[in-house]
């Protein structure tokens, strides 16, 4: 599932698209383009020249030059931003842009969970966890008694951790994922924002959540790759969870 470096990289892809004049839209998916009609999103666009790429998260928008709309993009479960690219087999391309030099950019995404949409409003995110300040990632990370696991996937606390991120975050961190969020000191709330950044700049720069040097580990048989003990696994927060109980004692 994508995640906050899968969707910085999906950023960098759209840059690649930046200044090029829009000349149509394919927005028939009346699924992934919801809640527009078809042919919506492309009387908007069309004509306008992609400028700036944003991302919160896993929320990703890009405004177009001179004021213009606004076009939102998530990645879902399993989507990725195609440029360049021939049209994909089977109608996996959900949405695509078409440029005057001939050139393309699509959201490929097998499984339909990706969204395109106009003037996103993301009033519900948190900040990005990866810029977010200490103070901050305190005041929302360090509350309550939602265990430390659940509380680092609540896209409204902070945005762009899932599922693996959140893993190998705790296990940098040497945090029990049962911990409850409230009972960390700020000592060990700042140590977590550290590997929170270590551990989303790592990932953008190999490739992805999957990664992490805990990640390969994620299994029945799996031990700890830093003392070799035998990992610990749970449901928590709703999401599978690996941990080494001696490493992240709690």
């Amino acid at each position: 599932m994508p995640e906050l470096p899968e969707a910085e990289r999906a950023r960098h892809q759209i840059d690649r698209a930046l200044g090029r004049e829009i000349v149509a839209v394919d927005d028939r998916d009346t699924y992934v383009c919801r809640p527009h009609a078809p042919g919506e999103i492309a009387a908007a666009l069309v004509g306008h020249k992609l400028a700036r790429t944003h991302r919160r998260g896993k929320f990703l928008w890009v405004e177009t030059e001179d004021g213009g709309p606004v076009l939102g993009l998530h990645l879902g479960m399993a989507g990725r931003i195609a440029v360049e690219q021939p049209p994909a087999p089977r109608n996996w391309d959900r949405f695509a842009l078409d440029f005057a030099d001939g050139g393309r950019l699509a959201l490929h995404d097998k499984r339909r969970l990706g969204r395109a949409v106009l003037e996103p409003d993301f009033a519900h995110v948190g900040p990005d966890a990866a810029e977010v300040g200490r103070e901050e990632f305190r005041r929302r990370i360090g509350r309550g008694t939602a265990p430390l696991k659940a509380r680092l996937l609540d896209q409204r606390a902070i945005s762009g951790i899932g599922n693996l991120l959140a893993d190998e975050i705790l296990w940098r961190a040497r945090l029990s994922p049962r911990r409850p969020a409230g009972a960390l000191s700020e000592a060990e709330l700042d140590a977590l924002r550290r590997a929170v950044r270590a551990a989303t700049r790592s990932a953008i720069r190999k490739g992805g959540a999957h990664t992490g040097d805990l990640i390969p580990h994620r299994h029945r048989d799996g031990t700890c790759p830093r003392c070799g003990t035998p990992l610990a696994r749970d449901t928590i927060g709703g999401r599978t969870t690996y941990w080494c109980p001696r490493c992240q004692p709690g």
